[in-house]
């Protein structure tokens, strides 16, 4: 049985959508006339799919989106719009919805887009198991010195991890965050050569020199080298750069109280409180970060 919850604060119009989807067998309609009341019936219904309406009281159909994202559901959201409202049928794709009807084509488009999506979600679905029999996955990256690749390349670490052992949200921005603090060491400290001791002295040179650097020989020339390797089991994430490296015992310890609150040492204490192992390479200049998977 799927259930699909009709939220809409039009009596009228809720009950035209409730009868276009109940016409389709195995289907279950629950609704809600705002998204307040929405949020209530999710928890009681469990509902494969949310139509919402735009403009509601209470709680309109984007404060709904807004508020399912941030508890982390992924249930797919259909957007219902009135016409003339093309531009914010794309802005509430962009906030989150899967899809939109216009209300004026309900009846012809409707019960094909709630298909269209729950085949989708279906799909979504087989991709999580079949990623759950994962043997091995490995990639290897050479990135530039560029922070928005950076992070994108930590956004693709935590989308692997994610989709093969199916991290919830904290899980995620954890491994996260410990991928963002090793990538943007080894452009900061390895290939550009910046130190932390500038930046605790004056915050913004440290970022004007790196800047400076970024274009300059021969710094310009250098590049971040990113292995990844996967398994069911474990992931291991390699980064080195070419800069000169240093002697790793030389390190801080971030965990000193007296150095909590100084910025050479953090990203380490942060990889070290996500990973399961951190170690560099005698020369300083390649980082490995292990962890194993955790089974709920």
């Amino acid at each position: 049985m799927t259930t699909i919850l009709v939220v809409d604060d039009s009596y009228v119009d809720r009950k035209l959508v409730i009868g276009l989807l109940k016409q389709e067998p195995g289907w279950v309609v629950v609704e809600a006339c705002d998204g307040k009341t929405a949020l209530v019936e999710m928890k009681t219904s469990s509902p494969h799919v949310v139509i919402t309406d735009l403009q509601m009281p209470e709680m309109n159909g984007f404060e709904l989106i807004e508020s399912l994202r941030k508890s982390d559901s992924h249930v797919p959201i259909i957007m219902m719009t009135s016409k003339g409202s093309e531009e914010i049928a794309v802005q509430a794709l962009q906030s989150g919805a899967s899809s939109y009807v216009p209300k004026r084509s309900l009846t012809p488009m409707l019960v094909e887009t709630v298909h269209r999506v729950l085949n989708s979600l279906q799909e979504n679905r087989r991709h999580s198991e079949l990623m759950n029999q994962l043997v091995d996955h490995s990639e290897e990256f050479v990135l530039e010195n560029q922070v928005p690749l950076l992070m994108a390349a930590s956004r693709h670490l935590q989308a692997i991890l994610s989709n093969a052992w199916g991290l919830n949200r904290s899980e995620r921005m954890r491994a996260g965050t410990a991928f963002e603090e090793a990538l943007l060491n080894a452009m900061y400290h390895g290939n550009l050569e910046v130190s932390s001791e500038l930046k605790e002295s004056d915050h913004q040179a440290f970022y004007d020199l790196a800047e400076y650097r970024r274009s300059t020989s021969p710094w310009i020339e250098r590049r971040i080298f990113l292995s990844i390797r996967l398994n069911s089991q474990e992931v291991t994430v390699v980064i080195r750069d070419e800069g000169k490296g240093f002697d790793p015992q030389t390190l801080p310890d971030p965990t000193d109280p007296e150095n909590l609150a100084r910025p050479f040492g953090r990203g380490i204490m942060l990889m070290r409180a996500f990973m399961d192992d951190v170690h560099y390479n005698p020369h300083g200049n390649e980082v490995s970060l292990y962890r194993k998977r955790v089974r709920p």
